[in-house]
């Protein structure tokens, strides 16, 4: 098959996601025949070093043969069953793993992130009215945060692109400050944000404590609002405040779950935090539980909140579903990604290979247009000075031409590379945007 040939084809019969489909016409979508760890390789051979992981969801490369070998070998034995009155061995082992690593029991399973956002929404919302609170129905979120773009999750999103067109038909909900440390004043640390943050979080529980039912958040790293990062104490302020006034905290561990920002999950570098169990109520993952080979997502909750769903009338269980809950073949693909984690000291070997990068990128973030040069874990990011209109389409066009994928976020570049990312690759990477940045 010819590029050209695909491309049309894609035109004529696709709606992309989170696309003008106009501008498909001056920047066409990339035609990929296949992938090989790091890279995408088009029809005509040409490689590209996928520096986004495909949306954050790739782990360990494309076509990993430990993955592969495991949705093989589930394919022999079942593809699907309803999860609704039937159970399997792939869900019930990937559910007590997690527990085991999280502190947090009963997995509850969607098939996206955005899913996930709406099970812990709905959960935190019935939890609160079977416990005889109904009045508290209201959810708080950060300024700037993303959460998904089905009604509930847009309703807790907090980016104007995305959620203005279809305000009327969303939930209203409340935003505090953001942790964000970009907001420092002369001479604030990342700390003092994060303590400024949460006094403001307080004083808004204070007075709405009892009509809301959670707090949503993405721990650390808020991603669609251009990689904004935030000081780990944030998760634990924000964890005393909740228990004080008595709501619920959302760990919306999505994107930045499974090794992104250094630790397994996010929530565990929050001080004197052991594990998740001890920053949140709900944890939301997606994305790389699968290492980008199918979907699927998963909420984990405290026993305490299970327990307040556990009845014989059936109106006060939780009676959410989806058709492919708990598949077989992803949860196999889950339960492989958390087999090389183990297998292959993923977590230690990202730290080195974290910090050689960081130093890889010492002219980017020394360059002129850069400011507010930031890493966290495996994720980079960077602003652009005065940013024209239309730098993210052109950045990413360019890119491409030098045989690099990425997709800024309004003026913020930003890497999310596999974790099977090698040192060429890393070199590669920071020269061609080195190489970009002089071309603005």
């Amino acid at each position: 098959m010819r590029n050209q040939d695909l491309i049309a084809r894609s035109r004529a019969a696709l709606w992309h996601p989170c696309t003008q489909m106009k501008q498909l016409e001056s920047l066409p979508p990339l035609p990929v025949a296949r992938g090989a760890g790091p890279w995408l390789i088009d029809y005509a051979g040409r490689r590209y070093l996928d520096a986004i992981s495909s949306w954050w969801v790739n782990l360990f490369g494309h076509a990993e043969p430990r993955i592969k070998a495991a949705l093989i070998d589930q394919l022999d034995r079942i593809e699907h069953v309803i999860l609704a009155g039937c159970t399997h061995a792939p869900v019930v082992e990937l559910s007590e793993r997690l527990a085991r690593l999280t502190g947090l029991g009963h997995a509850f399973y969607g098939s996206d992130g955005a899913s996930a956002t709406e099970i812990a929404l709905k959960m935190s919302f019935h939890y609160w009215k079977n416990c005889g609170r109904p009045e508290k129905t209201g959810f708080l979120s950060l300024k700037n945060g993303y959460h998904g773009e089905t009604v509930g999750a847009l309703s807790v999103t907090d980016v104007a692109l995305f959620k203005d067109t279809y305000a009327p038909l969303l939930r209203t909900t409340q935003q505090v400050m953001s942790p964000d440390w970009r907001q420092a004043g002369p001479g604030e640390t990342a700390e003092d944000v994060a303590r400024r943050a949460a006094a403001e979080l307080g004083a808004h529980l204070e007075a709405h404590a009892d009509t809301t039912a959670a707090l949503i958040l993405e721990p650390l790293v808020q991603g669609a609002a251009g990689m904004a990062m935030y000081h780990p104490l944030y998760l634990s302020l924000a964890r005393q405040l909740c228990d004080r006034h008595a709501v619920h905290l959302i760990a919306d561990e999505i994107a930045v779950g499974f090794g992104r920002t250094g630790t397994l999950f996010a929530c565990e570098q929050a001080p004197a935090a052991a594990c998740v169990a001890d920053i949140a109520d709900f944890l939301c993952l997606s994305k790389g539980i699968t290492g980008g080979y199918l979907p699927l997502s998963t909420v984990l909750t405290r026993d305490q909140i299970y327990a307040a769903f556990y009845d014989d009338e059936t109106a006060r269980g939780f009676l959410h579903s989806h058709s492919y809950t708990g598949n077989p073949l992803a949860c196999r693909a889950a339960l492989a990604v958390l087999d090389i984690f183990e297998r292959d000291g993923v977590l230690a070997a990202n730290r080195d290979k974290a910090a050689r990068f960081t130093q890889g990128l010492a002219e980017v973030a020394a360059h002129p247009r850069v400011r507010h040069f930031r890493n966290t874990g495996m994720i980079w990011a960077f602003d652009v000075t005065d940013a024209p209109p239309g730098f993210a389409r052109d950045f990413h066009r360019r890119a491409l031409d030098l045989g690099v994928f990425i997709r800024p976020i309004g003026g913020t570049v930003y890497f999310m590379p596999p974790y099977v990312i090698g040192e060429s690759e890393m070199r590669l990477l920071a020269d061609t945007t080195l190489k970009l940045l002089q071309g603005l």
